[in-house]
C-alpha cells in the first residue's frame, strides 16, 4: 500500500514557488502548476510525434518519465533552473543518488517496478531516451510559457533579455519534433495550452484560505498520478494505466469554460449538477475540441464523457461495466479499459487530503473542517477496483 509520506511528497511542489526573484502573478506560479503544465505540453507532443508515423510512444514511459521528473523536483526544491541545469551536467549521477536516497522508503512502497524503474530513470541515460527528449521539450515549452507571462511584467530589469535568449536557445533545440514544430508555427495547439494555462490561476476551495493552495490544473496533475499508482498497484494493463493517467489528467479541463463551481453549490438545486454537465459539453465541444487535431477527438471524449464510469470498447462498441468485470474480463488493451470509479476515488482523495494539510498547517476554516469530514464519511469506506481506501483516509483521519 502506497505510504502516506508518498502522499504528501505529491503535494510539496504546491508551496514550491516558480520565478519568485522576478514580478510574477501571485497564484499559477507553483513548480506543482508548472509540472501539470509540462505533462498536457508532453501529451500533445507525444500524439503529434505518433501522428507523424515515425515509431509508436513508449507512453507508460512518458507518464513515469512525468512522474520521476516531479519527485526529483519536490526533493530538490526550488534551485534555481541555472543552478539545477548546471548541477545536473556536473554533477548529476551524485545527486541523483542523492535523491534517490531521500526517496527509496515512498517508493518503494509503490508496486509494479516502481523504485526500479526509477533508478533507471536517474542514472542510465540511455533508458527511456526518446520520451526523456520529449519530456525536455515540454518542460522547455511550459517554461517559455510562463515567460511570456511575467516577460511584460519585468521590462527593465537587468538579467531579463538574457532570460529571454536562453529560454529561446532552449525551445529551439527541439525544433526537430513535430509537435514543437506544430505548436511554434500553428495557432491550435497554442491556444489549447493557453485555454490550459488558465487552469493554473483557477483556485482550488476558492471560497476558504487554505494552506498550501492549489489551482485546478495542479489538482488535475494530483488525480492523474493517483490513478498511475493505483494502476499498477492492481496490475492494470498497459493501455489501461494510460486511459486512467490521462483521463486523471485531463478530468476538469471543462471548467476552464465554467470555472470551478465548488460541490456543495452544484449539490444546493436538484439537476443543478447536470445541467451544469450540459454546459461544459456544448462549450467544449465547441470551443476546445476545434484546438485540437481531429484524430484525437474520439480520445478526448473518452477520457472526458461519462468520466466517473468504468468502460470499455468491445467490438468497437462502448460499453459500461463494473469493476470486476473491468478486471475479470476486459484488462487487455484491446479493450481499451478505463477505470472511471477510480479516477473519482482518486478526485475525492485528493480533495480530502487538500483540506486535510491545510488543517494540519493551522488553517481550520469551517469550510476545510466541515469539507474533511463529509468527504471522510461519503468515501472512506469504499473498495474500487479491489482498493482499500479507509487506510489512506486514515492516514490523515487521524494524523
Amino acid at each position: 500500500m502506497i505510504s502516506k509520506d508518498m502522499l504528501e511528497l505529491l503535494f510539496r511542489p504546491a508551496s514550491i514557488q516558480r520565478w519568485n526573484d522576478h514580478i510574477r502573478p501571485h497564484t499559477g506560479f507553483s513548480e506543482l502548476d508548472k509540472q501539470a503544465h509540462k505533462m498536457v505540453f508532453a501529451y500533445v507532443l507525444a500524439r503529434t510525434e505518433e501522428d507523424s508515423g515515425d515509431r509508436a510512444i513508449g507512453w507508460q514511459h512518458i507518464i513515469e518519465g512525468g512522474l520521476f521528473e516531479f519527485l526529483q523536483r519536490s526533493i530538490l526544491t526550488d534551485l534555481r533552473p541555472d543552478i539545477f541545469h548546471h548541477l545536473m551536467e556536473h554533477k548529476s549521477r551524485e545527486l541523483n543518488l542523492w535523491v534517490l536516497e531521500q526517496l527509496q522508503t515512498s517508493a518503494e512502497t509503490v508496486g509494479g517496478g516502481f523504485w526500479q524503474k526509477l533508478n533507471d530513470y536517474l542514472l542510465v541515460p540511455e533508458y527511456s531516451a526518446r520520451e526523456k527528449r520529449i519530456l525536455k521539450a515540454a518542460h522547455y515549452l511550459a517554461t517559455s510559457w510562463e515567460f511570456g507571462i511575467i516577460e511584460h511584467m519585468n521590462q527593465g530589469i537587468y538579467g531579463l533579455e538574457e532570460t529571454r535568449r536562453n529560454i529561446t536557445g532552449e525551445v529551439e533545440e527541439f525544433y526537430d519534433l513535430p509537435g514543437v514544430q506544430k505548436y511554434v508555427l500553428g495557432q491550435n495547439n497554442r491556444n489549447f495550452m493557453d485555454l490550459v494555462g488558465q487552469l493554473r490561476f483557477q483556485q482550488r476551495w476558492a471560497q476558504t484560505p487554505r494552506v498550501p493552495q492549489t489551482s485546478v490544473l495542479g489538482h488535475m496533475l494530483i488525480v492523474a498520478v493517483l490513478t498511475y499508482l493505483f494502476s499498477v498497484e492492481i496490475g492494470a494493463c498497459t493501455r489501461r494505466i494510460y486511459n486512467n493517467y490521462f483521463a486523471g489528467l485531463f478530468h476538469d479541463l471543462p471548467e476552464v469554460l465554467t470555472r470551478d463551481i465548488v460541490s456543495p453549490v452544484k449539490r444546493s438545486v436538484e439537476g443543478l449538477d447536470a445541467i451544469i454537465k450540459d454546459i461544459e459539453k456544448v462549450q467544449f465541444e465547441e470551443k476546445i475540441l476545434p484546438l485540437l487535431s481531429r484524430e484525437w477527438h474520439e480520445e478526448i471524449l473518452y477520457f472526458l464523457e461519462d468520466e466517473f464510469e468504468n468502460k470499455v470498447v468491445v467490438d468497437g462498441c462502448l460499453q459500461l461495466c463494473p469493476a470486476k468485470g473491468l478486471d475479470a474480463e476486459y484488462n487487455q488493451d484491446r479493450f481499451n479499459p478505463l477505470d472511471g470509479e477510480m479516477v473519482k476515488a482518486c478526485d475525492q482523495l485528493a480533495a480530502y487530503i487538500e483540506a486535510s494539510l491545510s488543517i494540519d498547517y493551522g488553517i481550520r476554516a469551517p469550510d476545510l473542517l466541515r469539507g474533511k469530514e463529509q468527504i471522510y464519511a461519503r468515501n472512506a469506506g469504499q473498495i474500487v477496483a479491489g482498493l482499500d481506501f479507509k487506510k489512506l483516509y486514515d492516514y490523515f483521519y487521524f494524523g
